[in-house]
């Protein structure tokens, strides 16, 4: 009698080993999934901050002076806006449908006048440019100075914005025009400017 008693206390220490090792198991398996679940909410929350950060700074940035170009009379032709990769951005493909651009005048608003790009060089005359570009009128394309001749603008080139307004739209003195270019990733550039008074005829002027 005093036997059997003993291998039923051995019998239960067994099963509640067994029952302690499965707790264990359990536990462990549970803190697996947990930490996961941790690394995996830190990760996106990671993802989700970078994506807003990227989409809250400028892809593109001014590199100099806005420069337009007067026509036949001593209204705006052409408005010539030099722009780079931004310091945080990467390189941008500036060939057709890649961005849209959009022009305010003080009369009508000229939505998305992109029409591509093509490749410059130094050596390039504004007759040169203007035949490249061909452009008809309330239309713009990205004029890339590069090496490698392709559409792409990387950090270390330059470009310039090249827009032609039509006749009916030319930009008279003292008009406020305001210019935004809105590529896939970033926030858009803008950029306004007023017409000085005093333009001649077939004349380049700096809208600073």
């Amino acid at each position: 009698m005093r036997k059997l008693v003993k291998n039923k206390k051995g019998i239960v220490g067994i099963e509640a080993a067994i029952v302690l090792i499965a707790f264990v198991i359990i536990a462990a398996a549970l803190s697996y999934v947990v930490i996961n679940m941790g690394f995996y909410i830190t990760q996106k929350t990671k993802e989700t901050m970078q994506g807003g950060l990227e989409e809250t700074l400028n892809a593109l940035q001014l590199d100099g002076l806005v420069t337009a170009r007067t026509g036949n009379t001593s209204a705006l032709e052409y408005l010539i806006i030099p722009v780079k990769i931004s310091a945080s951005g990467a390189a941008v493909d500036l060939s057709n449908n890649s961005a849209v651009i959009s022009v305010y005048l003080k009369n009508t608003t000229l939505f998305n006048v992109h029409r591509g790009a093509v490749v410059a060089n130094n050596n390039t005359t504004w007759e040169q440019l203007q035949s490249a570009l061909s452009l008809g009128g309330n239309e713009a394309k990205f004029a890339i100075y590069n090496g490698n001749n392709n559409t792409v603008l990387e950090s270390t080139e330059k470009a310039f914005l090249v827009i032609r307004l039509g006749s009916e739209n030319m930009a008279s003195e003292n008009e406020i025009i305001k210019i935004e270019v809105r590529i896939a990733k970033g926030a858009a550039l803008t950029v306004a400017r007023t017409v000085p008074p005093g333009l001649l005829p077939d004349s380049f002027v700096s809208l600073g």
